[in-house]
């Protein structure tokens, strides 16, 4: 049986890595997509291989910072499939890094916009959206990162991130009475370009790797199965959660 059947889904940074991986499996357990990005070439073909496979796929490309985004999202939801049920606010970005006295004030606030601001955008045009047909879920991704783990020279991706763990708990309380679930995803390293752009020597991998119990990163497609069960009917009890998905990390000292 497939999980979303009949459920209609948001995802963003859905052009590669775990937003990729997770609306390929969303299409194969049922859902009816609408994919963002920025690269609408990568769009188009995350959309014909869900085609092609038998699913459903529209694509629209744009900057998650902008509100208006977030509004056409689910406007093309609601008109393609005249409804919205689960929404994935993926997209993100590692920002400026370095030492944080040397950080600039517009790249931390860049990293804020890319990785709050956005997932808050979001999710108030999603959620109204999900008012009108009595429930749904949002899902956010954060990151180990600033929550059980903390790296020297990445404050404003922890910072950003770690504000979504926040957000999730005050959507959370805010709307769990009209039947909106909102829980946060939190990985620990994941092998996707932004992984490797951030540990892109074999030493820095196998440090990372080492911290995690599994001794190894995860396959963006790991990352997907737990999404999966955040926007699916079996966490219909799950709600305001920081989920842990780090192989092990947050327990790891050896």
């Amino acid at each position: 049986m497939q999980r979303l059947s009949a459920k209609v889904a948001i995802i963003t940074g859905a052009s590669s890595g775990i937003g990729h991986a997770t609306a390929t499996l969303f299409a194969a357990e049922g859902a009816q997509l609408v994919v963002g990005a920025r690269r609408q070439a990568e769009l188009d073909q995350l959309g014909a291989d869900i085609t092609a496979a038998g699913g459903s796929a529209v694509a629209l490309a744009g900057d998650v910072r902008s509100e208006a985004y977030a509004e056409a999202l689910v406007a093309l939801a609601l008109s393609r499939y005249g409804r919205l049920d689960v929404a994935f606010n993926n997209a993100g970005t590692l920002g400026e890094m370095g030492p944080s006295t040397g950080v600039s004030a517009q790249g931390f606030i860049d990293a804020l916009n890319v990785n709050l601001t956005s997932a808050f955008l979001g999710a108030k045009h999603q959620i109204a959206a999900m008012q009108k047909t009595g429930g749904g879920s949002v899902i956010f991704t954060s990151t180990f990162v600033g929550h059980s783990f903390a790296f020297p020279g990445v404050a404003a991706y922890a910072a950003s991130k770690s504000g979504l763990i926040g957000l999730t708990q005050a959507l959370a309380a805010e709307f769990g009475p009209e039947g909106i679930r909102v829980n946060a995803v939190l990985p620990g390293a994941v092998d996707t370009a932004m992984y490797r752009e951030m540990n892109d020597t074999a030493e820095s991998q196998a440090f990372i790797t080492g911290l995690h119990a599994l001794k190894r990163a995860a396959r963006p497609e790991e990352l997907a199965r737990s999404v999966l069960y955040l926007a699916s009917d079996d966490s219909s009890f799950v709600t305001g959660t920081a989920s842990l998905v780090d192989g092990g990390a947050s327990i790891t000292r050896t």
